[in-house]
């Protein structure tokens, strides 16, 4: 792996102008990585801008990697979703590998992040709700179609200025994943240990719910402009996934509501079936948690009902209670999608009516009258043998 930026940099200058295998003109580079670089290019063959990530000479000699990569970016060229880059071909250079990719003019949502931590102010919760919402649209589409990315990063995401989201990398993270998961002597590692899942830094094999956890890092780091976990080298990140606790997320921005902070909670469980179990999952709860919030947003106002007066004629004057508008108390949203909501059991107690309640007193007035027009019932039975012989019925 090409390792000092600087150098990359200066090789893969050469190849700008470059045409690849008679189709793909490389213009100028927009991106430059530890594995790849990405240049704006022009398909001559349909007239139209496309974006080529071309892979380091130093990964050539790993052909574990080359041939997993070469498999995985075939899987990823049949991802046909809005929010995920669509992969067009696959080729190679002079031995070297490459993709060509939908081009996406916008920004990563890593320099969204770092614009806001410059100017010292956070990124709106709305915004941040919108945008991921979109990654695990474009994640769980992914799921579904048996696709794991296993390197969900903000660099990996980028935001066009509509602020639609377009996840990209899948092809080569999962290539990564699957060559090699391990530190190197260095210390570096294959993908970002920043947004490793606990199951990740132990090297086992990466699930839907490794890609939760990832999402959830986004989202700790895009509501706090921090991660929540960083270290001298990725061996130190690591065991922090896999033994500590991220700080409070309300402790660092106090906008972010309590419910919401519970979600992210969850979604950084060490254990994988302590989260949700795909982005799609995760998407729903948010998108519930989205909409129940902004309808706390724009809630109206609750008026007081103001008690009747009654006035006689000739009144004296009688001052009326003025209404004063008062705003309902900020509520969380509440949705019964989030199992960190309620208890797994609501009891309810049911209390018997008491004795002393008024409705239950004995009523002697209607006890006497009752018992009285009962005898006077009973004394006419024999008045009424004494006619019926007389009209001879007996």
């Amino acid at each position: 792996m090409c390792r000092d930026v600087f150098i990359c940099a200066t090789i893969l200058s050469v190849l700008e102008g470059t045409i690849l295998n008679n189709r793909y003109k490389l213009a100028d580079r927009v991106g430059l990585g530890g594995m790849a670089s990405v240049y704006r290019a022009e398909d001559m063959v349909l007239g139209r801008t496309v974006a080529i990530k071309m892979l380091h000479e130093g990964l050539l000699g790993d052909a574990t990697f080359v041939r997993q990569f070469q498999q995985e970016a075939h899987s990823a060229a049949n991802l046909a979703h809005p929010n995920i880059v669509t992969v067009h071909d696959i080729g190679q250079h002079e031995h070297r590998s490459y993709i060509v990719m939908e081009y996406v003019a916008g920004q990563t949502l890593k320099a969204i992040i770092r614009d806001h931590f410059a100017e010292k102010r956070f990124i709106p919760i709305n915004r941040v709700l919108d945008l991921l919402i979109q990654i695990c649209r474009g994640i769980g589409y992914a799921h579904r179609s048996g696709v794991v990315h296993c390197d969900i990063k903000p660099q990996n995401i980028i935001v066009t200025a509509d602020e639609r989201v377009k996840v990209t990398d899948f092809g080569i993270a999962r290539a990564v994943s699957q060559a090699s998961i391990s530190l190197d002597r260095d210390g570096s590692a294959w993908g970002t240990p920043q947004y490793f899942s606990p199951e990740q830094a132990s090297g086992d094999t990466p699930t839907p719910a490794s890609d939760v956890y990832a999402i959830g890092i986004v989202m700790y780091e895009t509501l706090t402009n921090r991660l929540p976990f960083t270290g001298e080298n990725a061996t130190a990140v690591a065991i922090k996934h896999l033994q500590e606790s991220p700080k409070d997320i309300r402790k660092i921005n106090k906008h972010v509501p309590e419910q919401l902070a519970k979600i992210v909670h969850k979604i950084l469980d060490k254990e994988p079936s302590g989260r949700y179990r795909t982005a799609g999952q995760l998407g729903r709860i948010l998108t519930a948690y989205r909409d129940q919030y902004r309808q706390q947003e724009v809630a109206p106002p609750i008026l007081p009902i103001a008690k009747t007066v009654q006035v006689r004629s000739k009144p004296p004057a009688v001052e009326l209670p003025s209404v004063v508008p008062q705003h309902a108390p900020q509520r969380e949203p509440v949705f019964a999608d989030d199992p960190t909501q309620f208890p797994s059991d609501i009891e309810m107690e049911i209390n018997p009516p008491s004795s002393d309640d008024p409705l239950l007193e004995t009523d002697y007035v209607a006890v006497t009258l009752g018992m009285a027009a009962l005898l006077a019932l009973l004394g006419l039975i024999p008045l009424w043998i004494v006619v019926a012989r007389a009209w001879g019925v007996f």
